[in-house]
């Protein structure tokens, strides 16, 4: 008999064991039983995005991850080991190894910047004043956060509030950080630097992330794995790939329902739509021998800029890039956001070195003007942009092509700092 917990598409299991595994979880609170029989794994130095309705118990789900519930019916594990198993002391050692960044960043207004980002050292007790300071004054420099250390969250803007709050998450040095809702109430340009600074801090400080979003497709673009939970029940688990691929209905449905033809942040086509028009291109060259290119174009190094003019900054400037595009590109052309520093262009009825022609367009368009703003105070920083060009051949798949254009790569602008 199929276990009642189990997802009900599941793809591509991993062979490592998990870092934290979920199983046949369930908890009922009052009369809802909110969760019921969750089946899950989540595997060290991942992001693993949990989206579903509201309602649907992701952040119920959280709080399980992270000991504050309890279950009422199966078992979290920990490295293979059962939590209900351990002692009082190795509990509390588990607990250490965990952060979580809330939904309202959850800061203290009447304590500074440095006040708020040392309350877990402060908390735990046992370190010495002195070392508290370095150890905060360490993580607010590597977050570029020096400047407002005696600021009160009041004086900051919304998405400097996030980046303390990660700041507070991070000074504990934790194996994992559970993030709920973490850009609720932005607008697309902050959701955008959120995520990019979500993915940009995991890559840098190794933690493994679990965010519970309903931001889509926009959360696509940093987790490494995906787990949709409806109805008490984990329904798909897999990559990101996987989900827009998903035969589930129900998966379906939910994932086009949130997504817009448009992105939200670039104003270009979705990655779903792009990908749509990718596949009918394709299936014109099987059928009619109709040519095409694609232009895979990247932002290169865009950490760099990150992490002197803020997450802000690269998110306007791959805008403006994008606008760019738009408006060096024909009517016939189709430009989406392929991942969150890059954009695809399909060009029809050209072959490979129409495509590179395409890229030097753009590249003389740009040394006329470059895409900083003359408000900026950014203009100083030197950026790359790289491109890969292939021609669309009838007998490769669309996963070839891609794999193609991303290993042809090379730089076809370099801005001056």
């Amino acid at each position: 008999m199929a276990n009642p917990g189990a997802a009900l598409y599941h793809v591509a299991a991993m062979t490592a064991s998990p870092l934290i595994e979920l199983q046949n979880v369930a908890k009922t609170l009052g009369v809802n039983r909110v969760l019921d029989g969750v089946n899950l794994s989540i595997h060290r130095g991942e992001i693993t995005a949990i989206i579903g309705k509201s309602g649907s118990g992701k952040s119920v789900l959280l709080k399980h991850i992270i000991g504050l519930l309890e279950p009422d019916e199966g078992s979290i594990l920990f490295e293979g080991r059962s939590r209900s198993a351990m002692s009082p002391p190795e509990k509390k050692a588990l607990r250490r190894r965990f952060s979580y960044v809330f939904q309202e960043t959850a800061l203290f207004d009447f304590l500074t910047v440095v006040e708020n980002v040392a309350l877990p050292l402060a908390e735990r007790k046992g370190a010495a004043p002195e070392e508290i300071q370095r150890r905060v004054r360490d993580k607010l420099n590597q977050l570029d956060l020096h400047d407002v250390d005696h600021k009160y969250p009041s004086q900051l803007s919304g998405g400097m509030k996030k980046r303390v709050a990660l700041a507070r998450a991070l000074v504990t040095e934790p194996d994992i950080v559970l993030f709920d809702e973490p850009t609720t109430g932005l607008d697309p340009i902050r959701k955008n630097a959120v995520h990019s600074m979500i993915s940009d801090y995991q890559r840098r400080f190794g933690f493994t992330g679990v965010v519970v979003s309903h931001e889509i497709p926009d959360i696509f673009f940093i987790a490494q794995r995906v787990a949709m939970i409806d109805s008490g029940r984990i329904r798909f688990e897999g990559t990101p790939e996987d989900i827009q691929r998903a035969p589930d209905n129900e998966v379906r449905n939910f994932i086009e329902g949130l997504e817009s033809p448009r992105d939200p942040m670039t104003g270009i086509a979705s990655q779903a739509v792009g990908q749509q028009h990718l596949r009918r291109e394709m299936g014109r060259l099987q059928r009619h021998q109709i040519p095409f290119s694609i232009v895979l174009m990247s932002m290169d190094h865009p950490e760099k800029v990150e992490r002197i003019a803020g997450h802000m900054a690269i998110q306007a400037l791959l805008k403006r890039f994008a606008d760019h595009v738009i408006q060096n590109s024909y009517v016939t052309d189709m430009c989406f956001r392929y991942s969150i520093n890059t954009i695809m262009v399909v060009l029809p009825e050209t072959d490979e070195t129409q495509g590179r022609s395409f890229c030097r367009k753009i590249s003389r368009t740009l040394q006329q003007g470059d895409l900083f703003d003359a408000r900026d105070h950014t203009r100083r920083i030197g950026y790359t942009l790289s491109a890969g060009v292939v021609q669309a051949r009838p007998d490769s798949g669309l996963e070839q092509l891609i794999a193609a254009a991303e290993s042809d790569q090379a730089v076809f602008y370099q801005s001056s700092p």
